[in-house]
């Protein structure tokens, strides 16, 4: 029997406005924001607003539906931040790499010879988490 979702981890706690986030983009699918520990500039993490604990115990639907702001994000992100292509990530269960257990995705700009830092490698400064925030929100409301 795979393990419950747990409603106290820290991104349903985003969820629920107990810890907050540099927003970049919100609906009633999904939210998404800079990660705070980038592997590169204008990293942004993707979740939705069910629960579910990763890709494994997702609705299809819901799925679908998340895929979507997945995608329009990710041309966001890649055209506001002028990178030469996106890489996406998503990790399900320890093994598999994920360390948070609430399904999301992560969007990472990438440019010709620029490599990723470690995870959680370091704390991104706060104008810099907002002034990416910013490029990127601004083109999703174009």
């Amino acid at each position: 029997m795979p393990p419950s979702y747990d409603n106290e981890n820290v991104f349903a706690k985003i969820l629920r406005g107990e810890i907050p986030c540099y927003k970049v983009y919100e609906d009633d699918v999904a939210l998404a924001f800079m990660d705070i520990m980038p592997r590169i500039d204008g990293h942004v993490l993707v979740i939705p607003k069910f629960p579910a604990r990763n890709l494994l115990d997702a609705e299809t639907e819901g799925l679908g539906k998340l895929i979507q702001r997945v995608q329009k994000v990710a041309r966001a992100a890649k055209e506001a931040l002028g990178a030469e292509g996106v890489t996406l990530q998503q990790f399900n269960e320890k093994a598999g790499g994920q360390v948070i257990f609430h399904l999301h995705f992560h969007i990472l700009p990438r440019w010709e010879g620029i490599e990723l830092r470690p995870p959680a490698s370091r704390m991104e400064e706060p104008e810099v988490l907002e002034a990416n925030r910013a490029k990127i929100a601004a083109r999703l409301r174009d």
